[in-house]
């Protein structure tokens, strides 16, 4: 398990929100210095905390952890699913037309 890449991956979902540490480690009932620590990939956290973390970013388990989650075609999907659910529908047909775009380079590149 790489707890500085899921500190980062908490991080990031937290600035997201616009909350301090403070704000999180209240909101999930644990003390800012340990919240710091867990961001900055120093300590472990347990799945009470964990489950507690997830429902206050409104992100799913699977999304903190899939540095440490094999890749399949569901886990890439629920990523996916991650990312494009919380954009607006202007950028989410954006994106579709992006990957649309990319799929149909590398189908062009086959011939």
């Amino acid at each position: 398990m790489d707890y500085k890449k899921l500190g980062e991956r908490i991080r990031e979902e937290r600035r997201r929100l616009n909350l301090t540490q403070a704000q999180l480690a209240e909101a999930i009932d644990i003390s800012d210095t340990y919240m710091g620590a867990i961001e900055r990939g120093e300590r472990s956290l347990t799945l009470d905390t964990l489950v507690r973390l997830v429902n206050r970013l409104g992100v799913t388990v699977d999304y903190l952890l899939s540095d440490s989650v094999t890749d399949t075609d569901s886990n890439i999907m629920e990523q996916f699913k991650q990312i494009i659910d919380r954009q607006p529908l202007e950028r989410k047909q954006m994106a579709v037309n992006v990957l649309r775009t990319i799929f149909s380079y590398f189908e062009n590149e086959r011939m």
